[in-house]
């Protein structure tokens, strides 16, 4: 659907520099500009007709006078269309080029009693985007700006999301993903969408204008942190100031804590007011009445709600110091764990005296840090490679780690990390969460309090494959007899770990690989992104690959002749051996099209059959709860053969919420799934970064739990939700990549977000009925 909007003149034309701040050339005869300041205006919708500059994407919009103001009013339908979006899109594209440091803004106001989360994207002619996020409180408005040029886009800090620079009362868009510097001289448009939106939305927009900042903060990046991992430069509830204030909250709420399980609840917390089942000692699945359950040891209905990430190994941030690499042991290649995933891993001590500053930019950001030969100096930690940031390995330093041992008034571990975990466990009684979700430190495994998930990654010297667009990683060569060494290997640790006990539900094995990109909400299909995997293992030789070399065998079979193969897929691949040394693809007729889908579901399945038969093999009485698909990463052909060897099938989904817009797929997969990883977040905690999905405030995050964990627990194909994480990213992001994100359901300081958890528990005190009895 397409909004006109008459006069939009400058906005269509391509915008040049007359006009702004400090230049010389002055406006050119009718364009439509207005200077405030450092403001220029694009268009402030005072037309009374229509033009071709904004479209709507599953919205509706409508001219609105207020005094003597008329805005642009915009209701999204969102209960209906999972992407509802408004599009700034000119006849002409835009050059900002020649603006100098700038960005786009935009009056928004939110009408509703309900928070709005927008991802904002400008997308230049080439097709390169420049991401970020942005929150706009229920019942509030404001000014809201897109940074596209400017010394912030210019340096790697190592943070997900940087502080402000710009000294202004608007607020600035938050960055997530992309290229920082798209073309500025081709700016094909500038979008606001909602995605995964289970509620209808309202805006009123105003003043579309080219900014310029009046001042910045150029020591932005400067004393961040404080020695509590908090932010220094920023007063909010619940901020320590000191170790006795720390102490004093962690007893009150030690006073506060159960030590059972919620009435009603069996001793590994299914529902033990419910119909039983058959009990056979261990975790599985089964489907009563018509919906998906899991089924607990002693045979109650179980659903898993709970909190995924409970260790250590993410809590640690760059320091910005270093040291003599002679001094560090390097990674074995028969490591069964990333880097990311190892505890603190502190340099030893021979090395200490070559330490250095390695990046001044991040050894500023620290108001504290502590000596080696200090007490709290053991909460250094090494990472010897990182995925993304201002350096590519480096010292490590754990605020989180240190403000237990604070609290517990004890560096020693075994005395800190003991109460750490009783306390946790405590805190998942008392909100009433059934059990933990993945990547529970096994210092967990063998307490017998509390139902948890074990995990597992299968890294190794393997070949490897691409999707073409692998974004934490290449993909295994699953038909390298390496890969399943090494599946074997991995299974072999976690049983080790696990030790046949009951209180494990299942195992997860790696996470959010790049499988494919499907849009399960569209019929039209990018066929490169669907099926990269085939795409581009076609392109390889059969000798040096395993993969290729199965495929070769497929079609083979298939086809008999390559004159049959090239009638088919209208190509002229001049023999079979033409097609093992490899072939570049790139026209898809329909019969290529089904012949990609089934090497993808060769692929897929050869995958999941390798995995489950080393899981089985180590672990036979618990269940394989599969590789955690990430919503922009995975296919039909992928979710079915996950769903042929899985006991269930885990997905990761960022939204705000659960419906079928989305999720209809579910109905024709009808296994037992089950949702690896969701939260919000929100900037009023003193952190820079919401998270993935934006809430207006801490109260606000409490509503939002609420709304998707309903939808989960309605849903009849879901047996369990799990949130990442336990607790807030480091402030300056984490070692491995930045994340610096409000997810937590306790801070830096182990101080647990009231308004969330008070949300949870009213959630779970109910769970079990409202999921035996949801239609």
């Amino acid at each position: 659907m397409q909004y006109k909007l008459k006069n939009l003149v400058f906005l269509l034309s391509g915008l040049g520099v007359a006009g702004l701040v400090g230049c010389s050339a002055g406006p050119s005869k009718g364009e439509n500009i207005s200077i405030v300041n450092s403001e220029r205006m694009l268009w402030d919708f005072e037309s009374e007709t229509l033009d071709s500059a904004i479209q709507l994407e599953n919205a509706t919009g409508t001219l609105i006078k207020e005094g003597n103001n008329q805005k642009y009013s915009i209701n999204f339908d969102t209960v209906d269309h999972y992407k509802s979006a408004l599009r700034f899109k000119p006849s002409k594209n835009w050059d900002w080029s020649n603006e100098g440091e700038f960005a786009f803004a935009l009056d928004i106001e939110n009408p509703l009693d309900k928070s709005i989360h927008f991802y904002v994207t400008a997308k230049d002619a080439s097709g390169k985007t420049h991401n970020r996020s942005l929150s706009i409180a229920e019942k509030s408005m404001g000014t809201y700006y897109l940074e596209l040029a400017g010394k912030d886009l210019n340096v790697e800090t190592g943070i997900r999301s940087n502080p402000k620079r710009w000294v202004t009362d608007y607020t600035p868009i938050i960055w997530r993903w992309g290229v920082k510097k798209i073309d500025l001289s081709n700016i094909e448009s500038i979008e606001f969408k909602l995605l995964g939106v289970p509620e209808t939305k309202q805006v009123i927009i105003d003043n579309a204008r080219i900014i310029k900042p009046k001042a910045v903060d150029e020591s932005y990046l400067v004393g961040l942190i404080d020695k509590f991992g908090q932010n220094a430069k920023m007063d909010f509830v619940g901020k320590i100031n000191s170790v006795e204030q720390l102490k004093a909250v962690s007893a009150k709420e030690q006073s506060q804590l159960a030590k059972k399980t919620l009435a009603g609840r069996s001793k590994f917390n299914g529902w033990a007011n419910g119909p039983k089942q058959e009990a056979t000692g261990y975790f599985r699945t089964e489907k009563v009445d018509g919906k998906w359950w899991l089924v607990d040891p002693e045979g109650y209905l179980f659903f898993s709600n709970g909190i995924a990430n409970v260790r250590m190994a993410n809590t640690s941030t760059i320091t910005g110091y270093d040291f003599d690499s002679n001094y560090i042991k390097q990674r074995d290649p028969n490591d069964k764990t990333p880097e990311d995933s190892i505890g603190l891993n502190q340099a030893p001590e021979a090395a200490l005296p070559s330490r250095h500053i390695s990046s001044e930019l991040r050894a500023n950001m620290f108001k504290w840090l502590p000596s080696y030969d200090e007490a709290l100096g053991s909460h250094f930690g090494y990472r010897r490679e990182v995925f993304m940031g201002a350096v590519e390995k480096g010292e490590t330093y754990s605020f989180y780690q240190a403000n237990l041992a604070r609290k517990y008034e004890s560096n020693n571990p075994d005395v800190f990390m003991e109460k750490w975990r009783t306390t946790t466990v405590d805190r998942m009684l008392t909100w009433g969460f059934t059990s933990f979700g993945n990547w529970v430190d096994p210092s967990y495994y063998q307490l017998n309090r509390f139902p948890y998930f074990a995990n597992g990654w299968i890294i190794g010297d393997f070949k490897t494959l691409s999707s073409g667009n692998d974004l934490w990683s290449v993909l295994p060569d699953v038909f390298d007899p390496v890969f399943k060494e090494r599946a074997m290997a991995t299974a072999k640790q976690i049983g080790k770990e696990v030790q046949n006990n009951p209180w494990c539900v299942g195992v997860f094995i790696d996470n959010e690989k790049s499988w494919g990109m499907e849009n399960p909400t569209s019929k039209e299909m990018n066929v490169t992104a669907v099926y990269g995997i085939p795409i581009n293992t076609l392109t390889l030789d059969a000798a040096k690959s395993p993969a290729k070399a199965e495929y070769v065998k497929v079609l083979r079979n298939k086809y008999q002749s390559i004159d049959t193969l090239n009638a088919s897929w209208n190509t002229k691949i001049t023999s079979w051996e033409g097609l093992a040394t490899g072939v570049k693809l790139v026209e898809f007729n329909d019969a290529l099209q089904a012949d990609l889908s089934t090497l993808l579901s060769l692929y897929a399945e050869q995958y999941f059959k390798v995995v489950r038969n080393a899981v089985k093999h180590y672990l036979p009485n618990h269940m394989y709860m599969g590789a955690r698909f990430a919503d922009w990463g995975m296919t039909q052909e992928v979710r079915l053969a996950a769903a042929k060897y899985a006991d269930v099938v885990s997905y990761n989904y960022y939204k705000e919420g659960i419906s079928d817009n989305f999720w209809h797929f579910l109905k024709s997969v009808d296994m037992p799934s089950i949702i690896g990883e969701w939260h919000n977040g929100a900037q009023d905690s003193g952190m820079l970064n919401p998270g993935l999905i934006h809430a207006s405030s801490q109260a606000d995050r409490g509503k939002r739990y609420k709304q998707y964990m309903n939808g989960v627990v309605n849903n009849p194909y879901f047996v369990g939700a799990h949130w990442f994480q336990y607790n807030d990213g480091p402030l300056t992001g984490r070692a491995y990549d930045g994340e610096n994100y409000n997810v937590g359901f306790v801070s830096v300081t182990d101080v647990p977000y009231e308004p969330l958890v008070k949300a949870a528990k009213e959630v779970n005190n109910g769970l079990y009925q409202k999921r035996y009895t949801a239609k």
